[in-house]
């Protein structure tokens, strides 16, 4: 085998591993937020969302739709950009404050499905997918498609933080 068929090999092995990862990531979020509406929206009145059931909605639809697209490998880079969106809305809202590491409800996490979400709309979803069938990974270079996923992410989820969330007031002692 030569060169450069194990380098194309290499990165649809990537691809494929992280849509599932990254698309499975996100449909077990959603799903977990709209089996329980009700307590997301709780959730997210008590971190500072304004209209809190609306967001528990859309974060339930956001989640299971960027995941089942990410797993088919359709519109890619706007799938991504949702998840980056997602994860930039959480790590305003509620990791920055607490430092790197999860185990401390840190942004290590969030952070890291970000970026995997620009890396794979930068290298594209490969050979078996939506967006290599209608023409997408052609059309785009790797920087172009990564550049859509970051920053449509961060725009949107500037846009949701200033229309939505306010800091709340520390709680008293």
């Amino acid at each position: 085998m030569g060169r450069g068929r194990r380098n194309r090999v290499g990165r649809e092995i990537a691809g494929v591993l992280l849509r599932g990862a990254i698309g499975g990531t996100m449909i077990a979020h959603g799903v977990k937020h709209g089996r329980s509406l009700e307590g997301t929206a709780g959730w997210f009145g008590s971190i500072g969302f304004r209209q809190p059931k609306l967001q528990a909605q859309a974060s339930a639809v956001v989640e299971v739709g960027s995941g089942a697209l990410l797993l088919a490998g359709a519109a890619t880079p706007l799938a991504s950009a949702a998840v980056v969106g997602t994860m930039g809305v959480a790590a305003r809202s509620v990791h920055i404050p607490n430092g790197f590491f999860i185990t401390a409800e840190g942004w290590e996490y969030v952070t890291n499905l970000a970026a995997a979400a620009v890396a794979l709309a930068a290298i594209g979803p490969g050979r078996f997918s939506v967006d290599q069938a209608i023409g997408v990974n052609r059309r785009l270079s790797g920087g172009q498609r990564a550049a859509i996923a970051a920053g449509v992410g961060l725009a949107g989820a500037a846009a949701q933080l200033a229309t939505f969330w306010r800091k709340p007031a520390p709680k008293a002692p």
